[in-house]
């Protein structure tokens, strides 16, 4: 578990780093570049997390096939052309909405210059959306044969080409022209480029990969498929929309209290989402690990797979709990100079988050690595309806009602989310609990589909 799972923590925090450098490039540009930025980047993640999250259905459906046959070549290779099809199908839609990205923000009340200069450049970072949907397929792919080696070294490849790119693109270096934001989403788009052509051709060129020929005969339809894959997709990408979209939200509630408490908000929820990275890497390791095992109809290997992602989060998540309330205001010192005067009611605002956020830590990554866990057993509907009701119905309303009508203020809206994440993952945990009795793990039944696909293409 452990040697699966580090090699997918690395990556996504490659991949995050990979953010983090263009928003450190638009401030270079200005004020005003950052805000417009800001208000793209929200715009083009609220899409691009729910494409993520479809095609995330490539790993369970391939890492369940070679759980039941392990040397499984023909069906991992419909199923993954599948995700091919599936991330140009969503791909489409995205495109269109985002071209239209500055009508968009103006309805939504944005100011006239800050959503020209934003669709300016969603138009050039639209086109990231299918090659890094592609390559997302591709690493699912590697990681079902846990091998994410490769994802990992393109990745750290890649944030190199990105940042020399924006340096090119945005302020005009080595002879390019000067074209400012709209530099930053051509260069986003030709490093997504890059991880998707790189990691083709480790696939193509590895005699681990060229065997399954992932790349031959692609424009084959498989409407069985097709639809398992959408069956078991859409309620992953709802599910990864549900949990992104409730710290949006909670955000904009922090905004309308006050500019401090919304700074200290974005200061602790980036050092959490950095914690976040373990239990997600974790969790997409232990859906291949239990998807394996469902794959085999082994009880056994799923138990252990699952509560050994379980324990490895777990413990993970005490130490980042135990730092955040033991050394605040180290961790506050990367962000703001702690010795000002000037930043004290921040950091001060900050101290009491982290202390929120120490105590939501187990929630947190407690639900990342279940939801990961139950994905391996192809349960996405039933995670996806906890989702809506511990995030959306019980969390969010519960943190405004605290924050405003009750005085809490920001100490509210965390108290919320917190809620909503205990109550996510005590019913996730719950319904692992009863995997066996509910039917997810039949003993010595059948597997649910797409498992049974195979049958239908003798």
């Amino acid at each position: 578990m452990a040697a699966l799972g580090w090699p997918l923590i690395l990556t996504n925090v490659a991949q995050t780093a990979m953010t983090t450098t263009d928003v450190i490039m638009m401030g270079r540009i200005g004020p005003q570049a950052l805000a417009a930025g800001a208000l793209a980047a929200n715009l083009y993640f609220a899409l691009l997390i729910f494409c993520i999250g479809l095609v995330t259905a490539t790993a369970p459906m391939v890492a369940s096939e070679l759980g039941r046959h392990r040397h499984s070549v023909r069906d991992v290779r419909r199923t993954v052309r599948q995700g091919f099809w599936s991330a140009a199908i969503i791909s489409v839609p995205a495109w269109a909405i985002l071209w239209y990205g500055e009508a968009i923000l103006l309805t939504f009340g944005q100011e006239k210059e800050l959503a020209a200069a934003a669709g300016g450049y969603l138009r050039t970072l639209q086109w990231s959306i299918l090659p890094f949907l592609l390559y997302l397929v591709l690493r699912s792919f590697v990681a079902a044969l846990e091998r994410p080696l490769w994802p990992l070294a393109i990745g750290l490849f890649a944030i190199l080409f990105n940042a020399l790119a924006n340096w090119c693109l945005m302020f005009g270096k080595l002879g390019f022209p000067a074209l400012g934001l709209p530099g930053s989403g051509i260069a986003t788009s030709l490093s997504s480029a890059l991880l998707f052509a790189g990691l083709a051709v480790v696939i193509v060129t590895d005699r681990r990969f060229r065997r399954y020929r992932l790349f031959g005969h692609w424009w084959r339809a498989d409407w069985p498929r097709l639809v398992a894959f959408w069956r078991l997709g859409l309620p992953i990408a709802a599910t990864i929309t549900l949990e992104v979209t409730i710290f949006n939200a909670a955000a904009f509630l922090m905004g309308l209290l006050s500019s401090s408490e919304l700074a200290a908000h974005a200061i602790a929820m980036q050092i959490a989402s950095l914690a976040f990275m373990v239990p997600l890497g974790v969790g997409q390791a232990a859906t291949v690990r239990v998807g394996r095992g469902f794959g085999a109809r082994d009880p056994e290997a799923i138990r252990r797979a699952g509560w050994m992602a379980f324990v490895i989060c777990m413990s993970f998540m005490a130490v980042t709990a135990s730092i955040m309330i033991l050394l605040p205001q180290l961790l506050i010192s990367a962000f703001l100079d702690t010795a000002d005067p000037a930043n004290a009611q921040v950091i001060g605002f900050a101290v009491l988050f982290l202390a929120f956020a120490a105590l939501f830590q187990a929630a947190d990554g407690g639900q990342a690595v279940l939801i990961g866990m139950l994905r391996g057993l192809h349960d996405t509907r039933v995670p996806m309806l906890i989702a809506a009701t511990g995030y959306w119905i019980i969390g969010l309303p519960l943190g405004a009602v605290l924050a405003f009508p009750l005085g809490w203020r920001g100490a509210g809206i965390w108290t919320g989310l917190a809620t909503g994440l205990g109550i996510v993952a005590l019913l996730l945990m719950w319904r692992w609990l009863r995997r066996d009795r509910i039917g997810l793990v039949p003993p010595g039944g059948k597997p649910q589909a797409p498992l049974e696909l195979a049958s239908a293409h003798p």
